[in-house]
């Protein structure tokens, strides 16, 4: 009962015998217990009628039965043993299963006759033998084991699979890029402008839009336009050709979810909306792989920090950068239940929008607005506070 039933299903399905042996009999182990516990208490009790005869023919008082076989049962019968088998299940559990099993079979009659009086006993409790929640693990138990399972685990991959099991409580709306940052062509725009915007892009796919991301026309891929625009022969027909239609994800929708759509649909990006159609932001495939690995470097793309150190501990930050982005790669605590970039923490903080210069003490950090412009934080300088200087939000 002590051995590990993941250990013990590995070894099964190797073809170890007294693992497939053990795993079977485990898989009902009302019989199990019924069979150990017949023959402890078989044991026991023919102990103590063999220990009386034996006092009655010596002449002995009845009580030496009571003191002498009290510590030897319960030191070699019951506290070493299954101290041993607590310490090595897996080496008292696979050869015990070998002798258990024939035991079984000789003596089902008798076990089945005790479990079907107890089974019957135990569901008055409302307990069914057959529950599998008592050996399943729920979600917060399997989170619990990955992170104690220490060196078996090396810490990269303990993280990410963390991570994996964190992507059914963190939105598409968490990670997205916001609307105000997203990159893409308007149509509406000089030609010139577009084909010296499509030569500079930092980006491979880009929405294509006609004045606003509400009127998006599809989403271009460059690599189907780079030959025309090697040979300058770019033109407005060939841009439309070379879009496919734009895919759009609910802002509530899970990451797996949203990571299961786009292996579906065979797709990398789609736009984010809320609940009235209104385009707030843009996820891509990366985006969602950077929440299981981690940020990572690309050859091609290379963005502009979000942070700077300045001096004692002081970082300057952009005020759209995303509060779980700076949470993993600067290892802060900020809430992210409610606002989901620093400035919006702030203003939903303040109730409005601060002026230049504003400095206040929130969630353990000393924030201090450095820029502020149409009617957005741009800059702030944000130092952590010691636990002694903290103080009480105004």
């Amino acid at each position: 009962m002590r051995v590990n039933r993941y250990r013990l299903s590995a070894k099964a399905r190797a073809g170890h015998r007294g693992a497939r042996v053990a795993a079977s009999m485990l898989e009902k182990p009302d019989k199990l217990i019924g069979l150990i516990l017949l023959g402890n208490n078989v044991v026991n009790i023919a102990a103590t009628m063999l220990a009386t005869l034996i006092t009655q023919r010596l002449g002995l008082h009845p009580v030496t039965v009571l003191v002498v076989l009290t510590p030897i049962i319960l030191i070699f019968a019951e506290l070493a043993p299954k101290t041993l088998a607590a310490f090595r299940p897996e080496s008292v559990a696979y050869p015990a299963a070998i002798i258990y099993a024939p035991l079984l079979w000789i003596c089902t009659p008798f076990i089945w006759s005790i479990n079907v009086v107890a089974n019957s006993l135990l569901r008055l409790f409302g307990v069914n033998e057959e529950d599998e929640s008592l050996t399943s693990l729920t979600s917060e138990e399997l989170r619990m084991a990955v992170k104690e399972a220490g060196t078996l685990i090396p810490r990269t991959r303990q993280t990410m699979l963390l991570r994996v099991l964190d992507l059914d409580s963190v939105t598409v709306e968490d990670i997205m890029i916001p609307r105000a940052e997203i990159n893409g062509i308007d149509l509406d725009d000089d030609w010139d402008d577009i084909v010296a915007q499509l030569r500079t892009s930092p980006h491979t796919r880009l929405p294509v839009y006609r004045d606003e991301y509400e009127k998006v026309e599809g989403v271009l891929h460059l690599r189907k336009v780079v030959p025309e625009l090697m040979r300058n022969a770019i033109s407005p027909e060939a841009l439309r050709n070379a879009m496919i239609p734009a895919h759009y994800a609910p802002e509530d929708t899970p990451l797996n979810t949203q990571l299961l759509n786009f292996q579906n649909d065979r797709h990398r990006m789609a736009l984010v909306e809320d609940e009235y159609g209104d385009v707030q932001g843009l996820v891509t495939l990366g985006d969602l792989l950077a929440e299981i690995v981690g940020e990572f470097q690309d050859d091609v793309v290379v963005e502009v920090p979000r942070s700077r150190k300045l001096v004692d501990g002081v970082f300057q930050v952009d005020g759209a950068s995303n509060l779980r982005e700076l949470n993993r790669t600067m290892d802060w605590k900020l809430p992210t239940d409610g606002a989901k970039t620093l400035s919006g923490l702030i203003v939903e903080h303040l109730e409005t929008i601060p002026e230049q210069g504003t400095r206040l003490d929130l969630y353990g950090y000393s924030l201090e607005v450095v820029q502020v412009r149409d009617n957005m934080i741009k800059t702030l300088n944000v130092k952590m506070l010691d636990t002694d200087d903290e103080k009480d939000e105004d």
